[in-house]
């Protein structure tokens, strides 16, 4: 979904761009090629992390369109979830964004041992479904009071799989979820809807996440900028859709939420270590690419979770900065309302002023 959504002033965009979809359930042989095709799995040696951990015990807030948890490889994934906003279903998504970040977070797979179809980064994580988007209509504060909603439940990690405008009530939420020590991951954005880090990624304390191809390379589609700090494949990822098929999907939200699947198993592993030490767990064991050192393409590196979940770490030797708004963009309270919100009060406007011109005709005759 590239920049689907277009609210004025108030922005929240989807930034993944929806490839081949394919619906219904497959079968055996057609499931065995959606898991064949997780070109990403075999690029992350996603199989030796798992016999380190799945990520159990991990809960993972997502505030997105819903998850559509009828689908075979959701099975038991949605341990909770809530709508902001005043109406939806975190359990159905109509769009399929949500659902193809629960993919590839927690995706667990069907049939025998769970072989075919889509697996997870953590299959033994469990998602909170906090739908903050009914399709493409919502509004930041929705995110925002999301993102709290997810930590007060128990989320120790949040993936954000999207971009908005700098908004308050946004900041509030990442602020909480920092205080609380939980790790929010966000995608850093797509050329060409952006050439900049996307909101909320480039706040301070946030792990941002850039996106490399196949190869390992920067994606063309990621933005950079130095308030990037890992990568993760981004192009060509399948993963789970709504009503119980597949598509793959380009862009840093595939990237945020393999990422945040990451976060999840060191979380696992780690548990008595900090939001902070998880972030550097994973950007010192990154592998290094462009100029030595963090750099605006790739960040600290791309993601090796292998080594996250191995190697010996020195601890960081400075403190988790405070995420603030920009002087550019002063914080503010926004009273922002719901697309759909104000489509209905123009909705009864109208039909209001229909039924005095048919009442009037009706006395005038």
């Amino acid at each position: 979904m590239s920049s689907r959504l277009r609210i004025p002033v108030y922005t929240i965009t989807l930034l993944a761009a929806i490839g081949a979809q394919v619906v219904g359930i497959p079968s055996n042989a057609q499931a065995d090629a959606v898991r064949d095709s997780e070109w990403h799995l075999e690029f992350l040696d996603v199989t030796a992390a798992h016999r380190v951990t799945q990520g159990d015990g991990v809960v993972v807030g997502l505030p997105d369109t819903g998850v559509d948890d009828r689908h075979p490889d959701l099975a038991g994934v949605v341990s909770d979830g809530t709508y902001i906003g005043g109406f939806g279903d975190p359990r159905r998504d109509s769009i399929g964004h949500g659902t193809a970040m629960a993919g590839l977070i927690a995706g667990r797979g069907h049939g025998t041992d769970h072989r075919d179809g889509i697996l997870g980064i953590a299959p033994h994580a469990s998602i909170l479904s906090v739908q903050t988007l009914f399709g493409d209509l919502g509004a930041p504060r929705d995110l925002g009071a999301g993102i709290i909603w997810a930590v007060e439940h128990g989320a120790t990690v949040i993936c954000i799989a999207a971009g908005t405008s700098e908004d308050a009530k946004v900041l509030k939420g990442v602020r909480e979820a920092i205080n609380k020590d939980v790790v929010v991951v966000a995608g850093a954005g797509n050329r060409p809807d952006t050439t900049t880090v996307a909101f909320p990624a480039r706040l301070p304390g946030v792990l941002s996440v850039g996106g490399v191809d196949r190869s390992g390379n920067h994606a063309d589609i990621s933005v950079t900028g130095p308030e990037l700090m890992i990568s993760a494949p981004a192009v060509d990822i399948p993963s789970t859709d709504s009503y119980s098929g597949y598509r793959t999907g380009t862009g840093t939200s595939d990237a945020a939420a393999i990422v945040a699947g990451a976060v999840a198993l060191v979380r696992a592993k780690y548990p008595n270590l900090s939001a902070p030490e998880v972030i550097h767990r994973l950007t010192a064991t990154a592998t290094d690419k462009g100029p030595p050192g963090r750099d605006a393409e790739y960040g600290f590196g791309v993601l090796n979770i292998v080594k996250a979940l191995t190697a010996d770490v020195p601890p960081a030797t400075s403190s988790p900065p405070v995420p603030t708004l920009t002087q550019a963009a002063p914080a503010r309270e926004t009273n922002d309302v719901p697309v759909a919100a104000l489509l209905a009060v123009a909705g009864a406007v109208l039909l209001t002023i229909v039924w005095i011109a048919i009442y009037r005709r009706r006395r005038a005759s």
